[in-house]
């Protein structure tokens, strides 16, 4: 096998295996995203955070993934270090138990997988189902390059190359430390790297010793990760991500040293060699669970590497308003002004949705007040936005550009109309149900529940759409509708199905209950229409969906 056609079918599989994890926890955050925030935010002590974590990142097939939803909830102020560095720790298990079971030869079940997610992805109408078929694909898939990564490498491992690579990594152990350390940060998934190096120790590739420093580098470079991609974060945000490396990155130091120089024990030199690395890597991230009796101690110095931002207290961006009435003789400058204040906007609606449903289990008259007062921003930076799109000269404006500022004031319209929803609708639900002390059944709290996480992971989406324009994105945005629908429908027929046994939190709650689903829904529907132009642009929807003319067939 000539050095080249090696390197294309290593970056081959390598590249297909990346996609592969990938997919999958696309698949699952498609399926199950707007419910991760509940599971992770939720109030529980450290060992049941630690098992929430573990259960997200086998999920999510990414310990890394956890941490930097950990740390978004973080930054938003939804949950404490304390509570988020379990979380984060046991994700570390969960990615390990992970490899335990992707490394089991099932070449046998790659056919059934290809064939059932297949049918699922393709001939499926359902979100969910075809979300299901995603999953089953990757992890197809997953198995497809595991396999032609040891095929790919079967052959060079008794060339005269090799050798002396798995020499140097045994000889030098600090060296293949940092080396899997580089690998995961590079390719941003430890899952894969540690999957390719239980792969190619099994082959007899690369000797265990050097393996079991590659994997430990491997955790380094996991930690490292969300660290990075949170660098632009508030500084709660940062402090477990930071806390997560300290621990982990101090202990894979610590252990590199312990298996270069301490003989393993018998029953793991009993083991196959690929067995007996995957063993290292669990006990590895076992042991640091034993940090959880004391995770709130690491948040002072946390602290003091992150500190807050010493600043004198400032009105929220949010509520200024981005337009410079000087600018609207220079389309180029007015038109993406324009957007920035819709988003603006759309953020302020974002903060008015998002406690909406909290005040139905804890109602509070100042946050409710304070939601109300958010509307007169939403309402002051709407009549700005038309003022400021009215003032652009219009023959200065390319046809295209006059539709994008048309499409941006009626988007404008709708999150003011979304606001109004919130304030004359649900609000006042939440009111009526703390003074008449109603009380929702637990499935009809679960229902509603679901279907506000679903607008919030929607106005997120929408949010994407509105930045980029993109068709895909959008598109994706008018399926989520659709599933909103969906949700409405299904919530509505169970109420009614409670109704009918006699449930009596049902008969008492029945009218919130209907209100509040009809509200989600139409604001639901009010952030989606950022996507309707996009798509009719790209010929992906039709103006109308009514026959124009039926011809006589006489």
């Amino acid at each position: 096998m000539s050095i080249l056609t090696f390197l294309v079918q290593l970056a081959g599989a390598t590249m297909l295996l990346l996609y592969a994890v990938r997919m999958v926890r696309t698949g699952i955050e498609r399926a199950f995203g707007p419910s991760f925030k509940r599971l992770v935010t939720v109030r529980q002590n450290a060992l049941r955070a630690a098992a929430t974590g573990l259960v997200l990142a086998v999920i999510l097939q990414s310990s890394a993934a956890v941490a930097l939803l950990v740390a978004g909830f973080a930054g938003a102020g939804l949950l404490g270090f304390a509570a988020g560095l379990p979380v984060v720790l046991g994700a570390d298990l969960g990615s390990a138990l992970l490899i335990q079971v992707l490394s089991f030869r099932l070449d046998w079940l790659v056919p059934l997988l290809l064939a059932v997610g297949g049918g699922l992805f393709i001939k499926s109408d359902g979100r969910n189902a075809r979300q299901a078929g995603r999953i089953l694909l990757g992890i197809a898939f997953i198995l497809i390059s595991l396999r032609f990564l040891r095929e790919t490498m079967e052959p060079i491992s008794g060339s005269g190359f090799l050798p002396v690579i798995a020499a140097w990594l045994e000889r030098d152990f600090i060296g293949a430390f940092l080396v899997g350390a580089a690998l995961a940060f590079a390719m941003h998934s430890s899952v894969a790297v540690i999957l390719m190096c239980v792969t190619v120790v099994a082959i007899g590739a690369v000797p265990l010793a050097a393996g079991a420093s590659l994997v430990l580098g491997a955790n380094l470079g996991s930690a490292l990760i969300p660290l990075y991609h949170t660098r632009t974060m508030p500084p709660a945000a940062r402090r477990v991500p930071l806390a997560n490396l300290i621990v982990r990155g101090t202990g894979a130091a610590i252990a590199v040293v312990l298996v270069a120089k301490v003989p393993a024990p018998g029953f793991v030199q009993s083991l196959p060699d690929a067995q007996a690395l995957i063993v290292l890597h669990i006990a590895f991230n076992l042991t640091l669970l034993a940090v959880l009796p004391f995770a709130g101690r690491l948040e002072a110095p946390c602290r003091r590497l992150l500190p807050d931002q010493m600043r004198e207290e400032v009105a929220n961006p949010a509520f200024r308003s981005v337009l410079d009435d000087t600018t609207t003789a220079t389309p180029a400058v007015a038109v993406p002004s324009l957007r920035r204040e819709v988003m603006r906007m759309l953020q302020v609606v974002e903060m008015m949705i998002g406690p909406a449903m909290d005040l139905y289990d804890r109602f509070g008259k100042r946050q409710m007040a304070q939601i109300r007062s958010w509307e007169g921003h939403l309402n002051s930076a709407l009549d700005h936005v038309r003022r400021f799109g009215a003032a652009i000269p219009s023959d200065a404006l390319a046809k295209p550009e006059r539709k994008q500022v048309r499409e941006l004031t009626e988007y404008a319209i709708a999150l003011e109309t979304a606001g109004d929803v919130v304030v004359r609708r649900l609000l006042p639900l939440a009111q009526e149900k703390s003074e008449k002390r109603l009380k929702l059944s637990d499935q009809g709290r679960g229902e509603l529940t679901r279907m506000h996480e679903q607008v919030m992971s929607n106005l997120a989406l929408a949010s994407n759409v509105l930045v980029s324009s993109d068709e895909d994105c959008a598109r994706q945005l008018l399926e989520e509708k659709t599933e909103m629908a969906r949700l409405e429908r299904s919530s509505r027929k169970k109420h009614l199905k409670r109704l009918a046994e006699g449930q009596v939190d049902s008969f008492e709650a029945s009218d919130l209950h209907l209100e509040t689903l009809r509200a989600l829904k139409e604001v639901n529907s009010l952030l989606t229409t950022v996507a309707y132009p996009i798509l009719v642009r790209g010929g992906q929807l039709l103006e109308s969906r009514l026959i124009d003319a039926i011809e006589d067939p006489d």
